[in-house]
Parts: C-alpha cells; structure tokens; sequence
C-alpha cells in the first residue's frame, strides 16, 4: 500500500486544484499551436492593424481618378461590419449637407464639392446607399441658371460626374449643349463624343469633335490628341449605316399615346421615305438576292386546294337567325329575388362616428416642414437628403438614373 505523508499531499491538492495552474498550461499550449501555423493564419490570429485591410473589400471599392486615401478607406470599410462607425458616417453627412445651406460666402459650389468629395471618400462602394447621385443632381441643379458657373471648369466637373452615375448620359450632354455649360472646355467636347462612339454612332462624335475644336475649346492640344486617337479607331471599325436614322428624324413618342391624323399621316410618309432611300442603298450594292424554291409545289398545292374547297363549303349558307345568335341564348334571370341572409343581432340606434386614426409623422419630417413654412425655398439639399436616409433615398437615386432631369424645368429641357 502506497503511504503519503501530508506535506506532499498538500502539494498535490495545490498543483491540481489552482486555477493558475490550468491558465497558464493553457496559453502555453496555445502559444504552441500558433507557432505550427502557417505566417498567415499566424497574423489574422492576433488581430493586429496594418494599413492593408482595404484588400479584403478591394472588389466593392469605386476608383477615383485622384486616387484614395487608405487611412480613410480603411476607416470607411469598417462601417460595413461596425453600426457605430456606420451612424458617426451619417450624422457626419448630415452636417455637410446643412453645412451648404448655411453658407454665406463668395462661392457656393465650393462647400458642394467639399460634401461631393467627403462622399466619395467616406461611402467607398458609391451606392444607392450613398445618396452620391442625389447630391450630384441637387449641385447641378442648384446652379444651371447661374452665368459664372457655365464656364467653371469645376461645375462641368460635377456634370461630368454626374453623367457616369446615369443609365443614358446623352440626355445631360444635350442639356449642357443647349444651355451652353462649359462650351470652352475640351473635357466635354471628349466626354461627348466618346460617348456617342460608344454608342457607335460615329458620325455624330466626329461632329462632335469638329465643333470643339472649331471652338478652340481650351487645352485644344488634348482635344486634337482625342481626335487623332478616334480617327484611328474609326478607320477599322465597320461603317455604321445610316447610325438608325429612324431614332434622329421620327420624334419619340411613349407607349400608348394616340396620334393624330396628320400625324399619323406624317409619320408613315417619313418612314416609308426612309424605307425606300435604305432599299435604294442596298440595289446600289449590287447584291444578288437568292429566291427560295420549293420542291414539293405540287403536293402543297393540292393539299391547299382540298383545304380551300372544304373551308369554302360551310360559307354556303349562313345558318338561321337562332343559329347565329346561339352565343346569346342566356336568359337574364331577376335579381331582385335572391336576398342576403342578414347576422342575427340588435342594432344600435345609430351610427357611431369613426375614430379619428393618428398619422405618424417623423421628426425630421416635421423640421422640414418648418423649414418650408419660413419660405426658404430655394435652398433644397437639406431638406431632400435628411428625408433620403431611408428607403427615400434608395427609390430617388434609381429614378435619377433613369432619368436625370426629372427635377428641371420642363422649359429648360432641349427640344
């Protein structure tokens, strides 16, 4: 029999019992299996920052052309898995934007362009969730009608800009070219063309290119450069016919509407006009056209004249009266006679007036509201984007996409 005496059995409860004994044979056992890991897992294991952590959401970040801060890209990516950093990035928004209305200096597009690139820097990915197509639309907007903007080379900027956000951008390059913005710049001469080129409409971009350059639109070296460069592409591409002649001579019109009857008239001259010059254009080609024939002529034929004779025996006569309005034999039956089986109940001796039901009106929907009723209204940015922050927000940026002058003048539009 084994004998202890009590020394070492108090030693024994001591070295079993103590819970800093399990801790620290814990971490060395850990410190042992991070040790036969690989340098990789090593590092994500310990948590530590260095600056690249922009590469795990590189895919979801939009580029700028002046390039990104990574202190701030990493701080922006955070908000996607942090909510904290998430509200501290809107309430920071939010003062930008109240920021441009409380502006009272000599430039109101510079606290604009300070929000527009906060913006871009703090909202990587550049989403519906941004609101950057919104705030583009309402600087554009806030500043059409000005004369000192329309030759800014950073107003034009914004438009530009704003055109990469949208479905079909040609709708703002004609807008800028009928309100004349930013004519002396040879950014937008470039913008517009390769625009229209990339819609392979390259009769238009080289009219587009010509009238910069006739307007000695300013560097005209970058814009001659463009030039040279599309004249190239041009030569091997496949000549565009006609660049759908029917889309820039027939007026668009949208489902549904009724035309008249000049209209109607006019219309179907101009198409069979352009049908008959494309006819010209292809018997100019000399194209031989090859004429299906079929071999078994014969044995249709005699099947159609069986047809034709058995469809044409049953027009022989027309059938009596009854016959032919068999289809409204249904008598209508009365009504009146059918009653509904009513609930068994009393009544009371009258009826009660309807509870009023109480509309949920938010917070900052009621700050709008007076903000409307003390007549500022010519300054719209707070207003719109405060309300934007929800699911507004989301719904407005899809509809500017589709169609970024929704919110202009119908008298401004180009016609």
């Amino acid at each position: 029999m084994l004998s202890l005496d009590r020394s070492q059995i108090s030693n024994f409860k001591f070295q079993t019992h103590s819970p800093s004994y399990f801790l620290s044979r814990t971490r060395r056992v850990a410190m042992e299996d991070l040790q036969s890991l690989d340098p990789e897992t090593q590092f994500l294991s310990t948590k530590q920052e260095t600056g690249n952590e922009w590469e795990l959401f590189k895919e979801n970040v939009r580029p700028l052309k002046r390039g990104r801060n990574v202190r701030l890209l990493n701080h922006a990516l955070k908000s996607q898995t942090d909510n904290q950093i998430k509200k501290s990035l809107l309430e920071n928004r939010r003062r930008l934007i109240a920021a441009i209305d409380d502006y009272k200096g000599d430039d109101p597009l510079q606290p604009w362009l300070e929000c527009i690139k906060w913006v871009q820097e703090a909202f990587p990915p550049a989403g519906d969730y941004s609101g950057l197509v919104v705030i583009y639309e309402q600087c554009v907007r806030s500043f059409w009608h000005e004369d000192r903007y329309k030759d800014d080379l950073r107003y034009l900027k914004v438009w530009l800009e704003y055109a990469e956000n949208c479905v079909d951008a040609e709708v703002i390059y004609n807008f800028l070219d009928a309100n004349k913005i930013g004519q002396t710049h040879s950014i937008f001469f470039i913008a517009y063309a390769l625009h229209m080129e990339s819609k392979n409409k390259i009769k238009t971009a080289n009219d587009i290119f010509d009238r910069g350059i006739a307007r000695n639109a300013q560097p005209i070296e970058k814009l001659k450069a463009a030039y040279k460069k599309f004249l190239a592409r041009s030569m091997t591409k496949p000549k565009a016919a006609d660049e759908d002649l029917t889309e820039n001579c027939l007026p668009v019109r949208s489902f549904g509407t009724v035309l008249a009857r000049g209209e109607t008239r006019m219309r179907t001259t101009e198409s069979s006009h352009l049908a008959r010059k494309k006819l010209k254009q292809e018997r100019a080609c000399g194209a031989s056209l090859t004429i299906y024939k079929d071999t078994n002529t014969n044995i249709t034929s005699c099947n159609q004249s069986e047809l034709s004779r058995t469809d044409l025996k049953s027009w022989h006569t027309l059938g009596a009266r009854a016959e032919r309005n068999k289809e409204n034999n249904a008598i209508p039956a009365k009504w009146t006679s059918n009653k509904i089986p009513q609930r068994t109940g009393y009544r009371i001796g009258g009826a009660a007036a309807s509870a009023s039901i109480e509309v949920f009106v938010d917070e900052e929907c009621k700050e709008t509201q007076r903000v409307d009723s003390d007549g500022d209204g010519g300054k719209c940015s707070t207003l719109q984007l405060r309300n934007g922050d929800g699911q507004d927000l989301k719904k407005e940026t899809q509809l500017l996409r589709e169609n970024p002058l929704r919110n202009f003048p119908p008298n401004c539009l180009p016609r």
